[in-house]
C-alpha cells in the first residue's frame, strides 16, 4: 500500500520559520505531481503550493513570497519551507501526490499540525 507521510509540523512563534517534509514509499515520486494543502479550523481545505513532476510550481496568493516548495527527487521528498509565519497559517497541512497521467492515482498523507502562536 503506497503511503505519503508528512513530517516537520509543530508550534512556532509569529514571524518564525518551519519546514515540512513529504516523503513516500511504494510509489515512484518522480511520476507524481505533489501538492501541499492545509485545513484551518472551521475552513475548507485549500491548496498552499504544488510542484509538478516537471518542476512547474504554483503558490496560493496568501503564501507567495513566504513559502517555498522544493522537491528533492533523489530523496523522493517534497519540502515546504515556510517563513514569516502568521497566525492565519495555523492549520493541518497535508501532502497529496497525484500521478501525472493517471489522476485517479492520488495519495494523501495523514497531515501534520502547524500552530503559529504569539
Amino acid at each position: 500500500q503506497a503511503q505519503v507521510v508528512e513530517s516537520g509540523g509543530g508550534s512556532v512563534q509569529i514571524g518564525g520559520s518551519l519546514t515540512l517534509s513529504c516523503s513516500t514509499s511504494e510509489i515512484i515520486f518522480s511520476n507524481y505531481d505533489v501538492g501541499w494543502y492545509r485545513r484551518a479550523p472551521g475552513k475548507q481545505r485549500e491548496l498552499v503550493a504544488d510542484v509538478s513532476r516537471r518542476g512547474t510550481i504554483t503558490y496560493a496568493d496568501t503564501v507567495k513570497g513566504r513559502f517555498t516548495i522544493h522537491r528533492d527527487s533523489g530523496k523522493d521528498t517534497v519540502f515546504l519551507q515556510m517563513e514569516s509565519l502568521k497566525a492565519e497559517d495555523t492549520a493541518v497541512y497535508y501532502c497529496n501526490a497525484v500521478h501525472h497521467a493517471i489522476r485517479t492515482n492520488s495519495y494523501w498523507g495523514q497531515g501534520t499540525q502547524v500552530t503559529v502562536v504569539s
